[in-house]
């Protein structure tokens, strides 16, 4: 008598916990739908061509064929997603020039997040390739923990981790090999 009790239950209590399972889930998609906050920017340029100045000097010229600016979100941000072509100028008008085919400014940090292909060229000829590197817009100072290749009139040098400023004056690097002639 028990067993067939139990047998009569059983497809009961599946019914109901599979009509609680669908009606639950129409729920959860519309509490989802509710919650959903369109990610959208809320600026969109084409052929950007950014001049930053500090007392009347131009300290930077930034251009990018497409800006995308997210300026009403909790992180403020600023995406490029065709990449961009930048020029530092220094104190004595010398020019550093930085290229990769992503980059993303963080508004609140002031760092750059450069990606894919980066490269920076000095004007006394010291290059860095890396796949990734952050800029440091405040204290004008660039770093990676990623791969990356030096070269200037010394040689060529590889490592991991670099970090330096952003006329190569000062540089402090991590796990590097490669040749370097000795000024004689």
């Amino acid at each position: 008598m028990f067993l067939l009790k139990k047998d009569k239950l059983f497809p009961v209590v599946m019914a109901c916990a599979v009509t609680l399972f669908f009606g639950c889930e129409s729920n959860f998609k519309k509490v989802q739908q509710i919650n959903f906050a369109e990610f959208t920017p809320t600026g969109d340029a084409d052929n950007v061509n950014l001049k930053y100045t500090d007392s009347g000097f131009i300290k930077a010229v930034l251009v990018s064929s497409k800006m995308l600016d997210y300026a009403a979100v909790d992180f403020p941000f600023s995406e490029f997603p065709k990449g961009i072509n930048v020029t530092l100028y220094d104190k004595n008008a010398k020019e550093t020039h930085v290229t990769s085919n992503y980059a993303i400014t963080y508004k609140q940090t002031n760092i750059i997040d450069l990606q894919g292909k980066v490269k920076i060229v000095s004007q006394d000829g010291q290059m860095l390739e890396t796949e990734q590197l952050y800029y440091d817009q405040k204290n004008e100072w660039f770093f990676t923990e990623k791969k990356f290749k030096f070269t200037d009139m010394k040689g060529a040098s590889n490592g991991q981790g670099i970090d330096f400023s952003k006329d190569f004056k000062v540089i402090n690097s991590q796990r590097i090999t490669g040749e370097v002639l000795s000024a004689e």
